[in-house]
């Protein structure tokens, strides 16, 4: 039987094995070269150059910019009827394919677990308010160091400084990053050696990446640590290059009597003698006159504190401070 147009339609594959067992592309056309194939499969009818043009089957000719073979060069092994086509030609004419199976997409960055972060860098100084005394502080993003003696209430005023901020805000505090160091904790109270040094610097510098990286996606943070003003290489200086010059310090300095007081009212590793108390509090006394805004919470509870925080910030943003 002739066909107007084209070749028969293939028997549709069997389930694993590709094309149907023993279907061969050029079986159903008429005038295709024989060639070697797999067993079983019958030889292809002669007299067939190509797969049907536009106008119908090719003429058996070579392209016309088609190389000749050298004359000692073996003859190219023809290509097995059931072989898939090279890579990035077309798919042989009237053979069926498998659906391609779709290549993996990247995660959307709309899905859960891969949400894009900008990376953190130095924090930079807040800008100026438009016009002098009018900038908000509970409305900006700052990066605060909340400096002050052992007693001083530096962890609760931060704390509530942080819950009442119109922004996000993090509270990142130097004792409980230095004490994630379980076994091996080496507690100042014990004494001072390399090994407490390290493991205080080591917790400023973890403290100093974590707020560049809270910064960096737009969460304020407010540090607080025990510097001390006849370090400033290690303390002020070493918070400087942590996090960067954005940084505003503030310096939290009740009086000694109020600190002791304080100081008796916690427990473990962080209640230090009354000498030690006293000692840190002398060596405090030297941010006066450092030029860094000072204040004398002596007679004020956390959230009057809190608000005084605020206009000393929003001061320190018209104007900042030279350390």
């Amino acid at each position: 039987m002739q066909h107007a147009v084209g070749s028969p339609l293939p028997p549709p594959p069997q389930s694993g094995h590709g094309p149907a067992a023993g279907w061969s592309q050029a079986a159903h056309h008429p005038g295709a070269h024989p060639g070697p194939g797999p067993a079983g499969t019958p030889p292809p009818a002669p007299g067939f150059a190509g797969p049907p043009g536009p106008s119908g089957p090719a003429p058996h000719a070579p392209a016309p910019h088609a190389p000749a073979p050298a004359p000692h060069a073996p003859a190219p092994h023809p290509q097995a009827p059931h072989s898939p086509p090279p890579q990035g030609q077309p798919p042989h004419p009237g053979v069926p394919q498998h659906a391609a199976q779709p290549s993996p997409q990247p995660p959307s960055r709309d899905t859960t677990g891969h949400v894009q972060l900008p990376p953190g860098g130095p924090v930079a100084m807040p800008s100026p308010p438009p016009v002098a005394g009018t900038a908000d502080a509970t409305a900006t993003t700052l990066a605060v160091l909340l400096i002050g003696p052992a007693g001083a209430g530096k962890t609760s005023v931060a704390k509530f400084w942080a819950d009442q901020r119109r922004v996000p805000t993090a509270h990142i505090s130097l004792d409980d990053v230095r004490e994630w160091v379980r076994s091996g904790f080496a507690d100042p109270q014990s004494g001072w050696n390399d090994h407490s040094e390290a493991q205080y610097r080591l917790a400023r510098r973890t403290c100093g990446f974590a707020a560049r990286n809270f910064l960096a996606n737009g969460i304020s943070c407010i540090l607080d640590d025990a510097v001390f003003p006849d370090r400033p290489v290690v303390g002020l200086g070493g918070w400087k290059r942590h996090v960067g010059p954005g940084l505003l310090p503030v310096v939290l300095l009740p009086g000694l009597e109020i600190v002791l007081e304080r100081n008796a009212e916690r427990s473990g590793n962080r209640r230090l003698t009354d000498e030690e108390v006293a000692r840190i509090h002398g060596r405090m006394a030297g941010w006066y006159g450092s030029g860094l805004p000072i204040i004398d919470n002596s007679q004020m509870d956390v959230p009057t504190t809190a608000r005084v925080l605020d206009d000393v910030l929003a001061r320190s943003i018209a104007s900042p401070p030279q350390w």
